[in-house]
């Protein structure tokens, strides 16, 4: 999965996603100028293929939301645990409502799913993470993130835990660096761990992994582990969705010389789709050089991304419920 360099389409981005390793987009605000083009854009990147390819944004709400202009404001996900320590009922209604209106707004452009929901804690400690997390409590978190998941579910979408194991503990951003969390795995397990567990549970569709290392359990960073992957989240933990890596360009990706290592290392040791972001080099070295990864397992776990039912934007504007939901996300951003 890889990104795009405008509001159109490229005649190197068009070859680029007809190449069979490429398996998905992800969308950012350069990338959305008007509704419009935004739809026109979807619709000629899914008529390119046949199975068509996934189309992803990162819509949580808060400071990282990258459609806006006629999209609902989102609040920032500690505002629901701030709420739900008042109101726990009111604040998982409204949690629902703020996952079926970001779904259906998106899907009536045609975005198949959104990176959501975070699923780390709000322990203050990790800057990069902050209010993007619901709650330091993983119970709660879980809780309000299962009813943010309902609401997109009933919109058509699938839901995205991240960051597996838990990236709410290391002060580092991996964005610059490889945080490193020192805990050992029952700790983990206990504090983070727990709440990806309920979730999978509950029936999550995918997770994104961390770009943390936990040296007491394994010497490399999560998306790079088998250990994490096949054996604690797969076996352990019995998750039977998707696997994405985070940003393979980030910093505390950073594990091999060269781009096609880093997915070979990333897809080696259990991620089902590795994301790669604004670094066309690496993307085409990806995509010249690594060697077919045709495995019918992840084939289905994928297909599973793919967004569900479609409301036009106009009967959606028209559509008194929405509205009024609308009204109710806007009363908490």
């Amino acid at each position: 999965m890889f990104d795009l360099a405008g509001t159109t389409l490229t005649a190197a981005e068009r070859e680029r996603l007809l190449n069979p390793l490429t398996g998905g987009v992800i969308l950012f605000d350069r990338n959305y100028e008007s509704l419009d083009q935004l739809e026109a854009l979807t619709n000629e990147i899914h008529g390119l293929r046949d199975p068509q390819l996934l189309i992803a944004v990162d819509q949580e709400g808060g400071r990282v939301q990258r459609f806006r202009k006629d999209f609902t404001c989102l609040p920032p996900a500690r505002g629901l645990g701030m709420l739900y320590d008042k109101d726990r009922d009111h604040a998982k209604q409204l949690a629902e409502t703020c996952g079926w209106v970001m779904a259906t707004e998106l899907r009536s452009v045609g975005v198949d799913f959104s990176f959501v929901p975070v699923l780390d804690l709000d322990r203050d400690i990790s800057t990069v993470i902050g209010d993007r997390a619901f709650h330091k409590d993983p119970d709660v978190v879980a809780d309000i993130a299962h009813a943010y998941m309902n609401g997109m579910k009933r919109a058509g979408m699938a839901s995205m835990g991240k960051h597996f194991p838990g990236h709410g503990s290391v002060e580092g951003d991996s964005h610059l660096m490889l945080p490193v969390d020192e805990r050992d795995y029952a700790d983990i397990y206990n504090e983070d761990i727990v709440t990806f567990e309920h979730m999978i549970h509950y029936g999550l569709a995918a997770i994104m992994t961390a770009h943390v290392t936990y040296p007491r359990v394994d010497s490399q960073p999560a998306g790079f582990s088998a250990v994490w992957i096949k054996d604690i989240l797969r076996k352990r933990l019995q998750f039977q969705g998707a696997v994405f890596s985070d940003d393979l360009s980030m910093a505390a990706a950073d594990i091999a010389d060269s781009a096609p290592d880093r997915a070979r290392a990333a897809l080696g040791a259990g991620c089902d789709m590795v994301i790669i972001c604004n670094d066309t080099t690496a993307t085409d070295e990806i995509l010249d050089k690594l060697e077919s990864h045709d495995e019918p397992t992840s084939h289905i776990r994928l297909a599973r991304m793919h967004g569900h039912g479609r409301i036009g934007r106009q009967d959606l504007l028209a559509d008194s419920s929405y509205q009024q939901a609308r009204e109710s996300v806007l009363s908490v951003a």
